[in-house]
């Protein structure tokens, strides 16, 4: 089963997905929990250009390319063995991300985005993409005290940079692609407490582990 996490910057993500690791590993599952961009070796050089906060004049298509490029290596390489091995794998992002972020984020077309990343994933998509939503605005304050905690404003803060209005963009595009996408995706609201966020997100997860009578 093939599940990933999606959301604004500030959602939630990763205390989401560490916390949903611990609790299928205790259910007796195998996982595998992984990220883009930085999945792969290749990832990990590429996540370095795309989240850096000096890389401000990368143009959306460049942009673009660079996703698709760490999204192929990253499917051959890291999630299609771990399937293969019957693991469980939990990734942060995945090409969903591409098509809100460079579609209704960048003003690239959607469509298009959904057919590069069609060649990308080689026909791998979630079985399930949790939605964290949240207002911008609390998610950018979130990510924000984040950075500056861990000391990555600069090689992880360019998304953060950007303005107000890209974010409420942002969110704006997951819901909509959400609902076009409606039979995989389930939208968490991020904005309540940790064990409320999480009981929501284990409801979503066991609809899809259960067995079909």
């Amino acid at each position: 089963m093939f599940i990933t996490l999606e959301g604004t910057e500030g959602s939630g993500k990763s205390t989401v997905l560490n916390r949903l690791k611990d609790w299928l590993m205790e259910q007796g599952h195998g996982v595998v929990l992984t990220r883009e961009p930085g999945g792969s070796r290749l990832g990990r050089t590429l996540r370095s250009i795309l989240l850096d906060i000096s890389n401000k004049d990368l143009t959306g298509e460049a942009e673009l390319f660079l996703y698709l490029a760490d999204r192929a290596q990253h499917v051959r390489q890291v999630i299609k063995p771990a399937l293969d091995e019957g693991m469980l794998v939990l990734c942060d992002r995945y090409a969903d991300s591409t098509v809100v972020y460079q579609g209704y984020g960048r003003g690239l077309d959607p469509k298009l985005l959904h057919q590069f990343n069609e060649v990308a994933v080689q026909g791998l998509w979630p079985d399930l993409t949790l939605l964290l939503d949240i207002d911008p605005e609390i998610g950018l304050k979130r990510a924000m005290s984040r950075n500056l905690a861990e000391g990555i404003c600069q090689t992880e803060g360019r998304f953060e940079a950007e303005s107000l209005l890209f974010h409420h963009r942002i969110r704006d595009g997951y819901l909509a692609w959400g609902a076009v996408n409606r039979h995989r995706f389930a939208v968490i609201d991020a904005s309540l407490s940790p064990d409320e966020v999480f009981e929501q997100v284990k409801t979503a997860v066991l609809a899809k582990l259960k067995p079909a009578e």
